[in-house]
């Protein structure tokens, strides 16, 4: 039987889904990871390291790979992985995105760019180099702002900023976290610039779906309760099925269409972020892969089916049309850091948990380690999960839960935003 490839790093969360998605389906994994896996010497065939900043070398391995250990797919678990994705499955000659557009979803200046060309709603932006002088940058851009990386993800880096005093700072920080080691060897040249966009006002949805020839299905559409105005973007709730009227429902599916046309993606998972407004949907970003972080989990199919079975089974060419998703509401609450410092102890777990409607509680950061929020952060203190009758309650549920939580963090020695 031929093989799946599923690219990911080390630091996605997304491993045991797929691979327990993949059990699910009897299909033979290959994992494809940027580091060597512990007992990779004891089953050759079904582990890779690859170099995701090298996608072109990696493609090769893969290639290579693959003569003796024949792939079916190639899937990426989360964005580190989209590029050598697309690159390997074009080597392959298996389905997939063209590596162009992958390319230009990955890279924020670049999506404006084919957005504006395409004349699909999405803020103004301009480049600028992280060496430039913040001061006379910020005598150039009109304000209200935001400040952003172009390839970071989860709102890591993203600030609003209102006036030049505020650009300055916000500047400064996003250049901070682009001269970190790891983030300017991840990013390389995309490292060296910042990209400074209009602030769109409005409220927020997410759209989760998957492309087959260029068709897109909606699997999912996430209102997000919480106003996200700045200073930074830390996403909190998302509630599914969403509570807008039909016609505005159906503008938000048709401005993603149009963007996903615009950038040439055609095949496999999408997750899209948009704002509306008395204007109409702005395309905030658009991703070729699933929603982030532990959230999928608030997604079932069919007969009890994950949102990363749907994904392998689209990848390897069975059958998926028939499975639409549950009755149910449902949603998830990304738990925000608070302050800075270290976890030492999570109270009220066993209450949150008797909430109605409450699934499930996951802290992923174990006690004693260091926790640092949105923009320098890059986790979250955990996920909570619910499900009911309707997006309300969903909401409610979700709500009552985060307040019975307690998180007791001491300073961290070093500071607020290090380590």
């Amino acid at each position: 039987m031929k093989r799946l490839l599923l690219l990911m790093t080390t630091n996605t969360y997304r491993a045991n889904a797929f691979l327990e998605a993949a059990q699910r389906l009897g299909v033979p994994v290959v994992v494809g990871s940027d580091r060597e896996q512990a007992l990779a010497a004891a089953n050759p065939g079904g582990h890779l390291t690859l170099d995701f900043l090298a996608p072109e070398d990696a493609s090769g391995v893969i290639v290579e790979f693959a003569q003796q250990h024949p792939i079916q797919a190639v899937v990426a678990a989360d964005d580190d992985g989209a590029v050598l994705a697309a690159v390997a499955a074009a080597a392959l000659e298996l389905p997939h995105n063209a590596v162009e557009a992958v390319a230009a979803a990955r890279n924020k200046h670049r999506l404006r760019e084919v957005l504006a060309a395409a004349g699909v709603p999405s803020p103004r932006s301009a480049l600028v180099s992280i060496d430039e002088d913040p001061e006379g940058v910020a005598r150039r851009v009109s304000f209200p702002c935001v400040v952003k990386p172009l390839f970071l993800s989860a709102s890591r880096g993203v600030m609003r900023a209102d006036d030049p005093a505020q650009f300055v700072a916000a500047f400064q920080r996003v250049g901070a976290i682009l001269r970190r080691p790891e983030v300017a060897a991840q990013g390389g040249a995309l490292a060296q610039q910042i990209l400074v966009e209009d602030f769109i006002p409005g409220i927020e949805v997410a759209l989760e779906g998957l492309l087959s020839d260029g068709k897109l299905r909606v699997l999912a559409l996430f209102d997000k309760p919480d106003p996200l105005e700045g200073p930074f973007f830390e996403e909190t709730i998302y509630v599914t099925p969403s509570r807008h009227p039909p016609q505005v429902q159906e503008s938000v599916v048709a401005c993603t269409m149009e963007a996903l046309t615009a950038l040439g993606l055609q095949h496999g998972p999408v997750h899209a972020e948009l704002r509306m407004n008395e204007e109409g949907p702005w395309i905030l970003e658009v991703a070729p892969r699933s929603i982030g972080g532990l959230c999928s989990r608030a997604l079932r199919f069919g007969p009890g089916i994950s949102l990363e079975e749907l994904i392998l089974r689209h990848a390897m060419g069975l059958e998926v049309a028939s499975l639409e998703r549950e009755e149910q509401a449902a949603g998830v609450m990304m738990i925000p850091i608070p302050q800075a410092g270290v976890l030492q102890e999570v109270r009220g777990q066993e209450e949150a948990r008797r909430v109605p409607g409450i699934e499930e509680i996951r802290i992923t950061i174990p006690v004693g380690q260091e926790v640092i929020p949105l923009p320098e952060g890059t986790r979250y203190l955990g996920f909570i999960f619910a499900r009911d009758e309707t997006p309300d309650r969903v909401e409610a549920a979700l709500r009552e839960a985060h307040r019975r939580l307690t998180f007791l963090i001491t300073p961290s020695s070093e500071g607020p935003g290090k380590g």
